[in-house]
């Protein structure tokens, strides 16, 4: 009997809940494994699945979404072995695991610290609510590889948002292998997007596009870059985060959630 050649695993993009290799058909090799290269085709395709998406995750219930991000930490909690196997650290993992759980409590709290009831002076009820930005691009840190994607994907989807990752191109695997996890985490398609390439490629192409709600730039590192992704997002009003040194391993606080929301007051007349 010959020997068996095993057959060699492609990571590819996570596109509205699927897997398909970059529209242009273009690979990278990461750790002797192929990696999509995404275009900018590939970067307007995941913004589309977002924005579909957008309707029935910010509809869906405060408790339910935490119910979702909670099977995320189960499901990752069983696939600790795999991150460590490319080389994410086992403590990572599961200080990882313990931010999803960490934001899933906040799912159904948000509204309460951040919404209630208005003193004013008249005879009306003045109620404020936090609601969803919409979409959010995300360009995700380099290391930690994996506590770091999962601190800037976890603040925005607790929210109601959906978004649009892309990865660093130094470390996609983490990420294409986390995208592995959500698919498998009853989180609606589209909820969560991840493109993998050059940062320079597919991220301009999401700080200039008119249906992203807010941009966050934690993983640019290139001052003139993130400039120009600066002046892109100012054409349609984007919320922007810019890039800054962050500890990923302190307390992440509710700052990463807030930024991303609303606020919906409504004026009611007080009944007799």
């Amino acid at each position: 009997m010959s020997e068996r050649v095993a057959v060699r695993k492609t990571y590819k993009l996570f596109i509205g809940g699927k897997f398909p290799r970059s529209e242009s058909g273009r690979s990278y090799i990461v750790q002797d494994s192929n990696v999509s290269l995404a275009s900018r085709k590939d970067a307007r395709d995941a913004v589309l699945a977002a924005r579909a998406a957008v309707k029935g995750w910010a509809g869906a219930t405060a408790y339910n979404r935490g119910q979702i991000l909670y099977r995320v930490a189960e499901m990752l909690e069983g696939r600790r072995e795999q991150f460590v196997a490319l080389g994410v650290p086992g403590d990572e993992v599961d200080v990882a695991t313990d931010r999803w759980v960490w934001y899933a409590g906040w799912a159904d709290k948000l509204s309460q610290v951040y919404g209630g009831a208005n003193p004013v002076a008249g005879p009306y009820f003045n109620l404020s609510a936090p609601e969803p930005t919409g979409v959010v691009a995300v360009a995700a840190p380099e290391a930690p590889a994996l506590l770091g994607l999962v601190s800037v994907i976890a603040p925005a989807i607790v929210t109601g948002n959906t978004v649009v990752v892309a990865a660093s191109p130094a470390a996609p695997l983490a990420a294409v292998t986390l995208a592995e996890v959500l698919a498998t985490s009853d989180l609606p398609g589209g909820v969560v997007n991840i493109l993998t390439g050059r940062l320079s490629e597919t991220v301009p192409t999401l700080a200039g596009h008119m249906d992203v709600n807010a941009i966050d730039l934690t993983g640019v590192t290139d001052a003139e870059l993130a400039a120009d992704l600066e002046a892109k997002a100012a054409e349609n009003l984007k919320r922007v985060r810019r890039p800054a040194d962050h500890d990923w391993l302190a307390d992440p606080g509710l700052g990463r959630m807030t930024w991303l929301l609303e606020t919906k007051t409504v004026w009611h007349p007080r009944g007799v």
